[in-house]
């Protein structure tokens, strides 16, 4: 098998994976490669005639009878003359990728009969269950946002309280991964591979319940678990971990006699870097050097630094990657020089080894080892290495050893920014010859690797970071001191902690320096510029434009470098090369493209995909009418877009800013909010405004002007924040009236709040809570007018107040709604909506009500 079969089958292995994003994708890859044996080898022979009839023509125009020697003495085939013509190696291709399918679906994890998640009853049942769960630590304890402590349980026996029986079941041996969250002061001093016992409560993730949320119940199920544990308590005790075990059971008896709660060697090992970095150093600056070094796993670093860090695009400096890799396995080949081949390899191998375990085996990490061992490999055979072909074949091995990580983000940013550094930086290195290579390898390392990654975080996150090349490029040479320090630290903390802390104490002023950076790019204006979703049309199209300046380029430099040789052997001849020139310029060399100057490639290029990316979004943002209710715990959150426009009515708390409301307005496009009314007194200066406004402009600001609870701050604090960042605030009483494009906003009774709504042609109403005593005088009084649409908490209405509202849908900002209230609306004939069951709803005036989750009821609302 020759080298283009072997790079064909592991193309088709890793095309077969990525075909399981839909559910036809097997057969039609498998009609694609059935296609491929019968078409591509009579079209493979027919271009190469025509090559080889085009080489002749030219050569017999030369002076020099070249045809005495072969045609392919003096040319580089090109990749469809390398491309085998025998079916058989379309056919077994084709049949590769239908296997890998298969494969992927038997790796993909399925609970097992006695799965934990089996506790919880089918159906959508989502109350929880308490139980005692025993397991193993699979996992190195990780601090979460919310002060707890989380890592993943191998369980094995459960004892359910409370559970869907209705009654307790004592040691239900179980299998199944767990994920579990306890107090930060439960998990002090628990290590991989320790048997311990959680007290907690077992509940169903759910999938996202608002637009452009994250997938928490995806991620489980890629991690191999479908439930999760809100943990209370870890119990250390053996007599203590389950109630009523049966200790006669030598296999039970056996489990329990752990080695204790101590550290694996690799952690020992881990935790005497980090101690010996972090000893002499304060936070964030000792975690900042730790995460550098051995990756964001080994270290707990303060989330508002990662959130800077991302924010600016810094966050692969945070995170495991090939950096690392590469730097180690430098120093061990300058330290071992002198030694002969093998030793350096033994050397090397053990290495890598010793730094994936300390890292943790991420994507990026164990795709640069295999890399690294390929290179110390062809170091012993004396073999020239090809980083291309070195790639897929990590790659190969890597997807043949877990399949899911196809679907892994760190895995594809990985191979893509390893794969523009190997094409890009050389052309773009030629281009800047005249700098000195240390500098310019500044300027294009980044713009190599991020132009790569770019539509692909595009169709993630929606979000560009426009200053993201910039700040790489600044932070560079901090970058570099902080990763070589941080290794040699590292080394020497493992060999001796006092010296290591020496070494990492020097390097307390470039961390400081980087977080500046980090801090300073992440909080300007423009920090991040949402473009909308991206469509997975598009993300082919970018990179398809990518490919195309890629393979144009190289087109383009051999046709020059061969005109370059046929100008000085055909000086006589100088008027027949502007023939010549369109004879080469019609000749395919890899894919039909079109054919533009070598000058134009690149500027097409961009001008095409800020297009592709910027009109659609643009069409969407000018035409686009619809008023969405976010699913929120707390503060009910709606959201108006009117072409172009964008009121937000309420924020919530930080949480519900950061995890909610950000996240659907990235997905939606929106830069600024032109309107922003916080209807309820009490939660007008919550500290969920100051976040969006860290993060988005707000044009004009509308607060509550009732008697307020102050949490955080004054009124004029807030005000000041506001008019900071260029918006203009304005207080808001009873009867008060806003204009918001098409929408007009009214407040009935500031103190309630009660809000009138009059979108289009069609009346909303929002209701605060209000004791049934309040309801009804308020209903006596006559302010409320009929509307088509109620808006509550979905606590107690009176009949009183339905009758004077009559609305044809209601909908609550809450989990549960009053089953009084509930009997009341289907009398009437209302269509209700709960934000609990239903997830975020979306209007618009052609569709109607649509919910976000599925259920047995209200699916969609022509209203």
């Amino acid at each position: 098998m020759n080298q283009a079969t072997g790079v064909i089958f592991c193309l088709a292995y890793i095309v077969g994976l990525i075909s399981t994003a839909v559910s036809w994708g097997r057969y039609g890859i498998l009609a694609l490669g059935i296609a491929a044996s019968v078409a591509l080898p009579k079209l493979l022979r027919k271009f190469t005639r025509n090559s080889v009839k085009v080489t002749k023509k030219r050569r017999s125009r030369q002076k020099e009878n070249t045809l005495e020697e072969p045609l392919d003495a003096r040319e580089e085939l090109s990749l469809l003359e390398m491309l085998p013509r025998s079916k058989w190696v379309w056919a077994v291709a084709g049949l590769v990728a239908f296997l890998a399918s298969f494969y992927f679906a038997v790796r993909s994890p399925q609970p097992a009969i006695n799965d934990i998640s089996k506790l919880i009853p089918a159906g959508g049942n989502t109350q929880e269950v308490a139980v005692t769960v025993r397991g193993r630590v699979v996992s190195t304890p990780r601090l979460t946002r919310s002060g707890r402590s989380q890592f993943w349980l191998e369980t094995d026996l459960v004892s359910e309280i409370n559970g869907g029986e209705g009654g307790a079941v004592v040691n239900r041996p179980v299998s199944g991964k767990l994920y579990v969250t306890v107090p930060l002061l439960q998990a002090t001093g628990l290590y991989a591979d320790n048997t311990i016992a959680v007290v907690g409560s077992l509940y169903k993730p759910q999938p996202p319940s608002n637009p452009g949320a994250f997938d928490f119940q995806a991620y489980l199920a890629r991690e191999g678990a479908f439930v999760g544990l809100k943990g209370r308590q870890i119990d250390w005790r053996r007599e203590n971990a389950i109630a009523d075990v049966n200790r006669v059971n030598s296999q039970t008896a056996a489990f329990w006699e752990s080695s204790g709660m101590q550290p694996s060697k690799i952690q020992a090992m881990r935790q005497r870097i980090v101690r010996s970095q972090l000893s002499q150093l304060n936070v964030p600056e000792g975690p900042l050097i730790g995460a550098i070094a051995l990756g964001k796993q080994a270290v707990d670093l303060p989330y508002n630094i990662r959130d800077f860090f991302v924010q600016a695009g810094l966050a692969h400096a945070i995170a495991a990657s090939g950096t690392q890799v590469s730097m180690v396995l430098a120093l061990v080949l300058a330290l071992t020089r002198r030694f002969s081949k093998q030793l350096q390899f033994s050397f090397g191998v053990g290495a890598l080894f010793l730094l994936v375990g300390l890292t943790g085996f991420e994507p990026s990490v164990c795709r640069a080892a295999l890399m690294g061992f390929g290179t110390l490999f062809a170091l012993v055979l004396n073999r020239q290495v090809k980083p291309l072909g070195l790639l897929l074949i990590a790659a190969t091995i890597l997807l043949l050893v877990n399949p899911l990580w196809i679907w892994d983000l760190g895995f594809q940013l990985s191979f893509l920014a390893t794969l523009g550094l190997i094409v890009t930086t050389p052309p773009l290195m030629a281009k800047l010859d005249w700098m000195p290579p240390a500098i310019a390898s500044i300027v294009v390392v980044p713009i190599a690797a991020s132009v790569w990654v770019l539509p692909l975080l595009l169709y993630v996150f929606s979000v560009v970071s426009p200053y993201s090349i910039l700040v790489n490029i600044i932070a560079a040479p901090l970058l570099w001191i902080l990763s070589i320090g941080g290794m040699i630290s590292a080394l020497a903390g493992l060999i001796f902690p006092p010296a290591g802390s020496v070494l990492a104490q020097l390097l307390d002023y470039p961390a400081k320096g980087l977080i500046a950076i980090a801090q300073y790019f992440s909080q300007l204006p423009g920090n991040s510029v949402a473009v909308g979703q991206v469509s997975v049309f598009q993300l082919i199209v970018l990179y398809s434009l990518i490919c195309w300046v890629w393979i144009g380029g190289k087109k383009k430099k051999e046709e020059g470098r061969r005109k370059k040789e046929e100008g000085r052997q055909k000086k006589e001849e100088g008027r027949r090369k502007t023939e010549e020139g369109r004879q080469k310029k019609g000749k395919s060399r890899v894919i039909s493209l079109p054919s533009f100057s070598s000058a134009w490639i690149l500027p097409l290029a961009v001008v095409a995909g800020i297009g592709i990316v910027v009109l659609p979004a643009w069409h969407v943002q000018a035409s686009l009418f619809q008023v969405t209710l976010l699913a929120t715990s707390g503060e009910p959150v709606l959201v108006i877009q009117d072409r172009g426009k964008v009121a937000l009515i309420n924020s919530g708390d930080e949480n519900t800013v950061r995890f909610t409301v950000l996240p659907f307005l990235q997905q939606q496009g929106v830069n600024s909010v032109n309107f922003a009314i916080a209807t309820h007194g009490h939660l007008g200066l919550s500290g969920g405004w100051g976040k969006l406004l860290e993060r988005l402009p707000i044009k004009t600001f509308y607060d509550n002007n009732a008697p307020k609870q102050i949490h955080r701050g004054s009124d004029r604090e807030f005000m000041t924040a506001v008019q900071s960042h260029q918006g203009v605030y304005f207080p808001l009483e009873t009867n008060s009236t806003v204009d918001l494009g098409s929408t007009r906003l009214q407040f009935v009774n500031a103190e309630i709040p009660v809000v009138e709504l009059l979108v289009g042609n069609r009346t909303w109403l929002l209701v605060g809570e209000m004791t049934p005593e309040a309801q009804k005088k308020l209903a006596a009084t006559g302010t409320l007018k009929p509307a088509q649409v109620l808006w509550w908490s979905g606590k107690t209405l009176t009949a009183e107040l339905l009758g004077a509202v009559g609305p044809q849908v209601a909908i609550a900002s809450a989990d549960e709604i009053d089953p009084e209230t509930a009997a009341q609306l289907r009398q009437s004939k209302t269509q209700i909506f709960w934000t609990g069951r239903d997830g975020a709803l979306q209007w618009t005036p052609a569709g109607g009500f649509k919910t976000t989750l599925e259920s047995e009821e209200n699916q969609t609302s022509f209203l």
